[in-house]
């Protein structure tokens, strides 16, 4: 098969010819019709994430078709329409797992980083962690749900009942969770680079109230605040702008340092809170949510060996959305 391969960080991706994987007892043969590029594929790929697999298939929102279904997969079947999250193996014993965390499993193991993902024509899954797709959206629409879509889920519970909701960098999961938010009756206020017009109008196209440069001040205090972009100065942004009891959400994998800030903007009983990767429940949850809003996702696609580009354009931030890779 065909696969976009990182041999080392820090260098671009090398479009190879490789095996296509076993699917073995316990796992499910996917061909991948289409996988959303995310920052997180940027943070392995620039080498901020430690360790992963070298060489290494990345990628982490997949949607493809079951191809082969292990014996021990029988929940699943030829022609089956799945998707794969960033979440790909947990031990199911531990002190997290059996609580209802396994997002913060110990020995968890993440699609895209530790095991092959879906920049290429066929992947392997544990099939614990494949969501069966039945809504009627395109795949090129969909991919983006299986990280952004479920992350900014994940990130708007943390959030709470906030009724005025920052969000700090409005890309892919910011532009999906606004939609999840106004359909809540919530009000957003979108923040972006400096001058950054094009995704301050896109903002307020999806229906935030207010948009503008993430140094500014809204109109109104915010009762949280979600930071999808991974620039640590955000954090204290962010506290400026927040109410008392307001909570600060750090949605992202990897954060640049955080500046000192003087303790007069935390104080208040203002928190900072991270989000570590998602559950299956978010899945379960988020993917059942998404056709009654009904989200839409703004998507531009590339061809799989047009990878090096796509991550190259979200790095510049120049990606309105999502970058989705289509496979032929």
């Amino acid at each position: 098969m065909k696969a976009m391969m990182l041999e080392a960080a820090r260098q671009p991706l090398v479009l190879s010819d490789v095996n296509t994987p076993e699917v073995g007892p316990e796992g499910v043969l996917i061909r991948v019709r289409a996988c959303a590029v995310c920052r997180t594929d940027l943070h392995v790929c620039d080498g901020d994430l430690p360790e992963p697999k070298l060489p290494l298939i990345p990628g982490h929102e997949i949607v493809g078709e079951v191809v082969e279904a292990g014996i021990k997969a029988e929940q699943f079947k030829p022609g089956d329409r799945v998707g794969v999250p960033w979440l790909g193996y947990t031990c199911g014993k531990c002190r997290y797992c059996t609580s209802g965390n396994e997002n913060l499993c110990d020995d968890a193991r993440f699609t895209g980083y530790q095991i092959d993902g879906g920049y290429a024509e066929y992947t392997v899954a544990d099939p614990r962690f494949v969501f069966p797709l039945v809504n009627e959206m395109s795949d090129v629409e969909t991919a983006p749900l299986l990280c952004a879509g479920l992350i900014g889920f994940r990130s708007l519970r943390m959030a709470g009942d906030a009724r005025r909701l920052g969000v700090y960098g409005f890309g892919a999961a910011a532009h999906i969770v606004t939609q999840i938010a106004i359909y809540e009756g919530r009000e957003v206020y979108a923040f972006t680079r400096q001058d950054d017009k094009i995704a301050q109008e896109f903002a307020k196209k999806l229906g935030a109230v207010w948009s503008g440069s993430s140094d500014e001040r809204p109109p109104e205090l915010i009762d949280a605040a979600i930071i999808y972009a991974p620039v640590g100065n955000l954090v204290p942004c962010a506290l400026r702008s927040l109410r008392k009891g307001g909570i600060v959400v750090c949605a992202g994998i990897h954060m640049t340092e955080i500046p000192s800030f003087p303790y007069h903007i935390l104080w208040g009983e203002r928190s900072i809170k991270s989000v570590a990767n998602l559950t299956r429940r978010d899945g379960e949850e988020f993917l059942a949510l998404a056709p009654t809003i009904p989200i839409h996702t703004e998507t531009e696609t590339f061809t799989l060996a047009s990878a090096n580009e796509a991550l190259t354009r979200l790095r510049r931030g120049d990606i309105r959305g999502a970058a989705v890779l289509v496979m032929d």
